[in-house]
């Protein structure tokens, strides 16, 4: 027995997995998602999303491809998680993603192959979308000048390919290696860390995914998780599955203010926003999630 079934859940509601079902459409998730939508539809070329970690960036970049149907959009998600790839590496990767059969190992063929296809696609009525998470990972200026020709594929009258980078603050930083591309970012938007009121509706939302009509958080347990967590939603996850689990082994039914402070503690946190010790070690995985139209880049893969 669990936690999940002492408490009557159907599920953990705190899981850090990326699970479309508990996405929860804050304010400025919905104000950033407008956005980046608008963004695209306008064929504005390159839009860029940043904010610091646990804030919410891959759930929105997966988010964001779900609200790209098919019969209008050509669309991928890339996440890089390593820095050792290569411009011809990353472009035959779009190439495929993008419906390129059979990339060239020539760049310039290569090139020549996507902007066919791109123009099939835009023949079609359809619009070609990239987006790239954990941007930061593209840390050579090789790669900043690669994203700028492809943004130079176009028609006379509109670009062909929108590009959306998903990334930590430093991605400011790493698009000034190429001047004229951190120019044409048409538009940015930053997660934030959620505000107290927003934090309690978070967790009240993800508790009414699985089934939970009372919940056993008191308010001040409520007010000491964002306190302890600063507002972020990786952080909240942690502390309120660590939480229930707490609750669940000392037999009670309420999640109070002392079990948080407890497992606060344990997890080397402070209050006001002072984030996660570095010795506690969270990790995203896929849960329930369409991945057809994703592609994870890492080390090791094979070479062009």
């Amino acid at each position: 027995m669990g936690y999940t079934d002492h408490f009557n859940f159907e599920r953990e509601p705190f899981s850090n997995a990326p699970n479309a079902k508990f996405y929860f459409d804050s304010e400025q998730h919905n104000q950033a998602l407008m956005r980046l939508k608008y963004s695209v539809d306008t064929d504005k070329g390159l839009a860029v999303l940043v904010g610091g970690v646990g804030t919410g960036k891959t759930t929105l970049a997966r988010r964001m491809l779900d609200n790209l149907p098919f019969d209008k959009y050509e669309s991928s998600l890339l996440v890089m998680i390593h820095s050792a790839i290569t411009p011809e590496w990353i472009m035959s990767r779009i190439c495929m993603q993008l419906g390129v059969k059979n990339p060239d190992i020539s760049p310039l063929k290569m090139l020549k192959q996507l902007y066919e296809r791109l123009l099939e696609i835009e023949k079609e009525g359809r619009k070609a979308v990239v987006l790239i998470d954990e941007a930061q990972m593209l840390q050579t200026r090789e790669l900043m000048e690669e994203f700028r020709g492809l943004l130079n594929l176009e028609n006379p009258e509109k670009k062909l390919l929108n590009i959306i980078f998903f990334g930590l603050p430093e991605l400011d930083d790493i698009m000034k290696l190429d001047a004229p591309l951190a120019q044409r970012v048409a538009f940015k938007y930053t997660l934030k860390p959620l505000s107290a009121e927003a934090a309690h509706e978070y967790i009240n939302y993800r508790l009414q995914v699985v089934g939970c009509d009372d919940p056993p958080f008191t308010d001040e347990a409520l007010e000491l998780i964002h306190n302890f967590s600063g507002g972020v939603p990786r952080l909240i996850n942690t502390i309120c599955d660590n939480a229930l689990f707490e609750t669940f082994l000392r037999h009670g039914t309420e999640v109070t203010g002392t079990i948080i402070n407890s497992v606060a503690e344990d997890l080397g946190l402070v209050t006001v926003g002072v984030t996660m010790s570095p010795s506690v070690d969270i990790q995203e995985e896929s849960e329930d999630d369409e991945l057809d139209d994703i592609e994870i880049i890492f080390d090791g893969l094979e070479e062009n």
